[in-house]
């Protein structure tokens, strides 16, 4: 028996679908669909992120992202608005009808980020986080948990059984990309991980595959890739002026190259 009780396929043999009711409209996540989330990785401002959000509101995006509280590798780079980015995002959230989600670092931003937000994001850098997934496990709300920079598949999925042990079921995995040798790439997307984490497991499964590349010109091929492999849902980084993007500039898509590549995606994820 897998050590991950709880996440496995053996143990609970229907897929988990998460369903986001409290929108416009009712969305499924894991029901047979590629549901799409994206949003500019920082929410940098409301003149920014308000009129991108109402964009992407029209052209299809199920699910808004925006980083209020940003990890980052320099302790001198943007680290997000932080509570006035949250306020954003519900106001994105009311304008638009359209779910949000953002990234929890700290156990004690936890309560202001579940009252702003309808799904939480665990990043990469704190996915062996115990204690903060066994604070989100004690929360009724949707949790993305992204896979950590050079985890394996079994510890990803024992992250995983952290936040289901603690009672929340509603968990979406994120396949970001891992560090390899490859150097030319942001990180090396394991598509054939992704595929066989949904014969191991239950549990939804998307792919990022803005921070899973680090290259605008990737993204879009990287996303049908995935789409095509039976992937749940893509998380996309998108702003209006790339070049003038306080974080993650060089992989974000313009509003323009995420139309066509959703007509793609829905194309691919229907067949």
């Amino acid at each position: 028996m897998a050590a991950y009780t709880l996440a496995a396929r053996q143990e609970f043999c229907t897929n988990t679908v998460i369903e986001l009711t409290n929108c416009t409209d009712n969305i499924k996540i894991g029901a047979g669909h590629c549901t799409v989330i994206a949003g500019s990785c920082a929410v940098e401002s409301r003149e920014q992120y308000l009129p991108l959000a109402m964009e992407l509101k029209h052209m299809g995006v199920h699910i808004l992202r925006g980083g209020a509280f940003k990890p980052r590798s320099s302790p001198y780079s943007f680290q997000g608005l932080g509570e006035e980015g949250l306020q954003i995002l519900a106001e994105a959230r009311e304008l638009t009808g359209l779910p949000v989600v953002t990234e929890v670092m700290d156990p004690r931003d936890l309560d202001k980020i579940y009252t702003h937000s309808d799904l939480i994001q665990i990043g990469s850098r704190n996915m062996q986080n115990y204690s903060l997934l066994k604070e989100v496990g004690m929360i009724d709300k949707p949790v993305i948990l992204k896979r950590g920079l050079a985890a394996t598949i079994e510890e990803w999925l024992l992250a995983g059984e952290y936040i289901l042990a603690g009672g929340n079921r509603q968990i979406i995995l994120c396949e970001r990309g891992i560090r390899t040798f490859e150097d030319m790439t942001r990180n090396t997307v394991d598509i054939g991980g992704m595929a066989l984490v949904k014969e191991l497991s239950h549990l939804p499964v998307i792919v990022d595959p803005s921070h899973a590349t680090g290259r605008r010109s990737l993204v879009a091929p990287v996303a049908r890739a995935a789409a095509a492999a039976g992937a749940d849902g893509l998380m996309i980084e998108v702003h209006q002026q790339p070049e003038l993007a306080i974080s993650d500039g060089a992989q974000s898509l313009t509003p323009e190259i995420l139309r066509s590549l959703l007509q793609d995606i829905n194309k691919l994820s229907s067949l």
